[in-house]
């Protein structure tokens, strides 16, 4: 067959030279598990499985992965059959072929890559994981005020802060973790659609390539999407998620703000302007991560209303976007990870700040109901009256400014020292006395990070089990195809 010169240049040559970086790797690894299925099931003769294993051994990758595509063949699957057929002859090297198609083949390869894609990024999302439970364990005295739409709220710790976003990524992991699972079963045997009638073992197959398991189905294992979709969606709300701390991180490097200093190695200077240091580390991983984001939905465009069916939509002109998105996913992490190990938090100007704007008036309206039995209604009105004189008058004495604002709204006042109210309104007290499971008082998140230590070495343990098995799956073959 002689391919028209356009579809070579922008279809086939694209496609093979993808193939070559990302799939060629599993496809071999692919050859080798059917080959020991094959002899084992007596479906090939021990000589020709002899003959197909010496064949497959003596394909170079890496002289593979110099070829230049001359559009004599379709793809890298008939490129490498043209190799075995050049080894042991076109008979013997056709018996591989025996009971698959490049239907199941193509999806085996795709799940292949795309587990140790989730892999890594799994990995990564753990290393930064570690990272801000270090930093949390730095901070959990360390106080600060936090917003509500842009605008100062409460105060809390940094610990807490951080402790909110490690435990978003441990969602994140378990996400990942579902995706990996989902991914990691097998649909060869699948052949083209129905399966064949040669008495296959498909789970040795699947033993052989670290799988879980065959997938079910013949007509879904080469027809459905839906294991991809869901690992897009995972990294998707990872790097979603994570993009809306990357905000607030770079908001906090401002000098405005003043609270956030990355180290050196993460930073960049101006060719005009000697005083500028940029966090532009921080902004890589926006764009990265805003990538990432652009990807996935790309993935979802790109199979979203295409047959149920054996398609080259989900094929050869995904993979390498699925891949970019792993990548870039995994990139942002990463470098988010690495920033925030080294970065330093303004100890005392996060201090000076916390109680800026009323922070801690919650307290107070607490406090009012508790020692009197108010409504919270009526506490909340008196803080807030208590606000406005003090923003009128910044040197007016709290207890005086409280009995006033508490007999407009209760008709009597309440009295309070000086030296009472200085501590109530105190961002310290604040945080102090906020015990709640998952609140700021530094008991409670010494607490919650010895949670999130505990959880992230189960989630190592869970996650190095998984890279054990892929490892013994390949030293399992890679010992069968030397005894054939």
């Amino acid at each position: 067959m002689k391919f028209a010169p356009e579809y070579v240049t922008h279809v086939l040559n694209e496609n093979f030279e993808d193939a070559k970086e990302l799939l060629l790797s599993p496809l071999m690894a692919i050859n080798y598990a059917h080959l020991v299925m094959l002899a084992e099931k007596g479906i090939i003769s021990a000589p020709e499985a002899r003959a197909l294993r010496d064949a497959l051994n003596g394909i170079s990758l890496d002289r593979v992965r110099e070829v230049l595509y001359d559009g004599t063949y379709e793809d890298l699957f008939f490129y490498i059959e043209r190799l075995i057929d050049k080894a042991c002859g076109a008979d013997i090297a056709g018996r591989l072929h025996t009971a698959r198609s490049r239907n199941d083949l193509a999806m085996t390869m795709y799940r292949m890559r795309q587990r140790e894609s989730i892999a890594v990024l799994g990995e990564a999302t753990m290393g930064l994981r570690e990272a801000l439970i270090a930093l949390a364990e730095r901070h959990t005295e360390t106080i600060y005020g936090a917003h509500t739409h842009t605008q100062p709220a409460q105060p809390t710790t940094i610990a807490h802060y951080l402790l909110a976003i490690i435990e978003q990524l441990e969602r994140d992991t378990v996400r990942l973790g579902a995706a990996f699972e989902s991914t990691n079963v097998n649909p060869l045997g699948a052949c083209a659609i129905t399966g064949t009638g040669f008495p296959i073992d498909r789970n040795r197959t699947s033993e052989l390539l670290g799988f879980n398991g065959p997938t079910g189905n013949t007509y879904g294992s080469i027809a459905t999407v839906d294991y991809l979709l869901e690992s897009v969606s995972a990294t998707s709300v990872l790097i979603v998620g994570l993009g809306r701390v990357v905000q607030d991180l770079l908001l906090w490097c401002t000098v405005e703000f003043g609270y956030l200093r990355l180290s050196d190695g993460f930073v960049q200077g101006s060719s005009i302007m000697p005083q500028k240091r940029n966090p532009v580390a921080l902004e890589h991983a926006r764009a990265i991560g805003s990538k990432a984001v652009g990807q996935a939905q790309a993935i979802v465009t790109t199979v979203h209303n295409t047959p149920f069916g054996d398609i080259v939509d989900t094929e050869d002109d995904l993979q390498p976007l699925v891949a970019s998105m792993f990548r870039d996913a995994t990139r942002m992490v990463t470098l988010v990870a690495a920033a925030m190990r080294l970065a330093d938090f303004d100890v005392e100007k996060l201090a000076s700040r916390a109680a800026v704007g009323g922070t801690t008036l919650t307290e107070l309206a607490d406090t009012l109901v508790r020692d009197h039995g108010l409504s919270f209604r009526n506490a909340h009105a008196i803080a807030a009256l208590l606000l406005k004189a003090r923003t009128e008058d910044p040197q007016a004495s709290l207890s005086a400014t409280l009995s006033k604002a508490s007999a407009a709204i209760l008709g009597k006042p309440l009295d309070y020292s000086e030296e009472a109210l200085q501590k109530i309104l105190s961002p310290a007290h604040f945080v102090q006395v906020r015990t709640t499971h998952g609140g700021p008082a530094p008991k409670e998140t010494a607490r919650a990070i010895g949670e999130s230590h505990r959880l992230l070495e189960s989630h190592r343990e869970t996650w190095a089990a998984r890279r054990e098995r892929l490892d013994q799956a390949k030293a399992q073959l890679d010992a069968r195809v030397k005894a054939l």
